[in-house]
Formats: C-alpha cells, structure tokens, sequence
C-alpha cells in the first residue's frame, strides 16, 4: 500500500501554529491533547481552552490571583465529575468573548486544572442550579 502524504495534510495543519505571537507555557506546565469544549451554546477552540488553562497555571505557581473571585481557585469537584487527570484541582474562567480572564466578571463558564498544571476539563454554570457546575462537552 503506497503512503499518499495528501491524506494528512488536514492533520499536520492542525499541528501548524497559527499566531506569530504564541502564547509561552510556563515551566511544569503539561498541556494534555484538547479538542476544545462546548459549555451551554459557547463553544471554545483547543486553543482558547489551552490559554485558559495556561494563564491558570501561572497565577496558580506564581500564588497570585485575579479578579473579586480570586481566581484561580480551589474547585472542589462537589457534582463528582471524573475528569482526565486527578486532583486537586483549580478552576479559572474561560470567556467567550475569546479574552483571557484579567479580573472582570468571569461568565459562567471554567477550565479546570490541577495543581500539577494538567488540564482537567471544562465546566459551567449554563443550565446548572443554583451555584452548581455541568461539565461541557
């Protein structure tokens, strides 16, 4: 069977950085492969997702926090969700308006990481009671 590079090329453009400015990973950062995250009608691109999860981390080592919400901070994981990576864990807010969160009202929806600096998944207020969270698909 002959190997038709054309077949991969969807797949290596996937890989291809799309920014002349990426954004830097932190020391110890380990981001695990994402696909992205749909969180009620938001849907969040592996990138965004990564960046979040990225500026998390580096308040989290740096032990600083933003916002009235004082993020990033503990997540308890009280609705029980099983996520890729264990605990413990911190949550900090993911906008759709595609902005890192720098302390304004953080939305309803959070990427989850843990104290490792390995993403855990995405979760959201959208659709849950009260203060509780869904985790996004």
């Amino acid at each position: 069977m002959l190997f038709n590079p054309i077949t991969l090329l969807p797949f290596l453009l996937l890989l291809t950085p799309t920014s002349s400015n990426p954004i830097p990973v932190p020391d110890g950062l380990i981001l695990e492969a994402r696909a992205g995250a749909t969180c009620g009608s938001v849907t969040y691109t592996a990138t965004q997702t990564n960046a979040a999860s990225q500026k998390a981390y580096a308040l989290y080592q740096a032990g600083t926090t933003l916002g009235s919400g004082a993020y990033p901070h503990t997540y308890n994981n009280y609705e029980g969700f099983t996520f890729a990576v264990d605990g413990p864990y911190q949550e900090f807010p993911i906008l759709s308006s595609g902005a890192i969160y720098s302390g304004e009202s953080p939305g309803a929806d959070r990427v989850v990481i843990n104290t490792s600096g390995k993403q855990a998944g995405t979760i959201t207020h959208t659709g849950a009671s009260g203060n509780n969270f869904l985790q996004c698909t």
